[in-house]
């Protein structure tokens, strides 16, 4: 059977013993794995104490999948048996109380009340394995040290500490309250909870550290209508789609069937404006027919969904890192981080995330791309009355082309009075 046994020092460990074991015994399987000497070890099963070392763990109560809790105690009988050792008498010695005993020991011997934060921090900026290792375990104790401010890293340092001794006092209370009391019980579930999440997450740094690093989308370099565009192969994207911005770039904005509008729904909703029912797209030396559905507001040009993947037998080949046209027999290879569109890459430019935090919200998108989203330009569609050339006639004000696009369509192309409306909304005293 199993047995959990778990100590007041945030170990745990699992035993799989013999229900007939001797107590003595298990007692020596706890000294392997604690390092505790068995004299010194108290095993407490639903609150009461086992004591009877001669009878098995049967005897005792201990079922398949209980928790047991080790307790390590000092031995207070001076050993009579040596004429050496006086027998001393150490009741007029005052142990100090439980807070005097945080103060000085803190819930970790490495960080303590009494640590000094200056010297502390010192001693990470100086060594940089553990500063290495601060920032793996510790990633918000590092970021404090990280900004090269004493009173920040003693602010989260203090924090930390309290928050540690929180847990600990918690803990204590837990293992002295009654075996039956059903928070408790909850409180020690979840803490072999967190010891095995802890667990998993030390192995699978050991053995696959290759797990926690982050990999860029796969995007390849194609042309559409002479105009070139980088595309974005999903093949969990059930239809290729274009977006507006991108249509009228490479100038098939004016193939767009309006009757196939509608809503398309993934990652995001958003508004199909209609179709594009076919469109050569050049890879390599391959000119392949696909059809495209228009999006109105899509942050990357171009995605290559399932439909064309299966029509011309794509196959992706991350060994040798191409997508390869299984009709044709074609294959370009996949963009480095470097070379794919600023929305897809794993870390943007200061400025690009500044700019994102100060304007509009990101627009949804669909597909399963990345996460980081810029907004574009905004588009004519083909129901709005007025042309690219009114636009420009309002940009060459001073106006933005999203500010002039919005204000012809709130009045119905007007370019007068549109004209009007942003030249009175800029005037302020």
């Amino acid at each position: 059977m199993k047995v959990t046994v778990t100590t007041l020092s945030d170990e745990i460990f699992v035993l799989d013993v013999s229900e007939d074991l001797e107590l003595e015994n298990f007692k020596a399987f706890c000294e392997i794995e604690s390092g505790l000497s068995a004299r010194d070890i108290l095993i407490v099963h639903e609150g009461k104490p086992l004591l009877d070392g001669g009878l098995s763990l049967k005897s005792h109560g201990v079922k398949d999948g209980d928790v047991v809790i080790l307790q390590h105690i000092q031995s207070q009988q001076p050993d009579l048996s040596n004429p050496a050792v006086p027998n001393l008498d150490f009741s007029s010695i005052q142990v100090p109380d439980t807070a005097s005993r945080d103060l000085m020991s803190g819930p970790n011997p490495s960080v303590s009340r009494t640590d000094d934060p200056a010297r502390l921090r010192d001693l990470f900026l100086t060594n940089p394995d553990q500063l290495a290792l601060l920032k793996q375990n510790n990633p918000r104790l590092a970021d404090a040290l990280a900004t090269n401010s004493l009173e920040e890293f003693s602010r989260v340092l203090r924090e930390q500490i309290e928050e540690r001794e929180k847990r600990e006092m918690q803990k204590m209370k837990m293992m002295s309250a009654h075996p039956f009391d059903v928070e408790a019980q909850r409180l020690i579930a979840e803490e072999i909870k967190k010891k095995n999440i802890e667990a998993n997450m030390e192995a699978a740094m050991e053995y696959n550290p290759e797990t926690f690093g982050t990999v860029v989308m796969l995007y390849i370099n194609c042309t559409v209508n002479g105009y070139p565009v980088k595309a974005f192969i999903d093949s969990g994207a059930q239809t290729t789609i274009m977006s507006a911005a991108c249509a009228e770039r490479v100038n098939i904005m004016r193939l767009v069937d309006t009757r196939w509008a509608g809503i398309a729904k993934g990652v995001g909703v958003q508004r199909i404006i209609g179709r594009i029912h076919m469109v050569q797209v050049a890879i390599e030396n391959d000119y392949l027919t696909t059809s495209f559905s228009v999006l109105e507001d899509q942050s990357m040009d171009m995605l290559l969904g399932l439909d064309m993947l299966m029509r011309h037998q794509c196959c992706i080949d991350l060994k040798n890192n191409v997508l390869r046209i299984g009709t044709t027999g074609t294959e370009t290879r996949f963009l480095g981080e470097a070379e794919i569109p600023e929305c897809a890459r794993l870390s943007l430019p200061a400025s690009s995330s500044t700019s994102a935090s100060t304007s509009e919200p990101p627009t949804k998108k669909i597909g399963a791309s990345s996460s980081l989203e810029m907004d574009h330009a905004l588009t004519i569609l083909p129901e709005d009355k007025f042309t690219e050339t009114e636009v420009k006639e309002i940009v060459a004000f001073g106006f933005s082309r999203e500010q002039a696009i919005s204000e012809l369509r709130r009045f119905n192309g007007d370019k007068k009075s549109a004209t009007a409306a942003l030249f009175a909304k800029s005037l302020k005293f």
